[in-house]
């Protein structure tokens, strides 16, 4: 039994920054910014960064599958996961949106708020659904305790 998700977060992340780009380059105009926005962009592919890899360090030091269409035996409640349930998707969007803020192609800013939408209404909801019957009060607890999207 799994949450049936079809797509995969990771692909489709990377597929929307390679449609991003050309889309950006070729077709949309450019908005540069400050030097300021530039630097908070940087520091935001860093924290996408660590968010996903310290996520995914996390599902593998539990032996778990971070792909949301596996099955999983446990919820992981430590590290990361103690303040956000999702950190991988955050850093999917955070990446998005942290492109156009180096870059200041509005098709990364697009395809973040396009990639949020569909990573909170279908792909969480589905995870969410999935876990509640698999964990039952646990999970209810858990996610009374911790937020999906960090601050909400």
């Amino acid at each position: 039994m799994n949450p049936q998700i079809t797509g995969n977060p990771l692909k489709i992340t990377v597929y929307l920054l390679v449609i991003s780009y050309f889309t950006g380059e070729f077709i949309l105009p450019k908005y540069p910014f400050i030097y300021l926005i530039n630097l908070i962009g940087i520091l935001g592919i860093i924290i996408s960064i660590i968010f996903f890899f310290y996520g995914f360090n996390l599902f593998n030091s539990y032996r778990e599958n971070p792909l949301p269409n596996s099955d999983t035996n446990r919820l992981i409640k430590t590290g990361i996961f103690a303040y956000t349930r999702n950190p991988i998707y955050i850093s999917f969007v955070l990446f998005h949106l942290s492109m156009f803020f180096v870059f200041g192609n509005v098709a990364y800013f697009l395809s973040s708020i396009g990639l949020f939408i569909w990573i909170d209404k279908i792909v969480i909801k589905k995870e969410e659904i999935f876990l509640n019957k698999k964990f039952g009060d646990e999970y209810i607890r858990y996610c009374n305790a911790v937020k999906r999207w960090l601050f909400f």
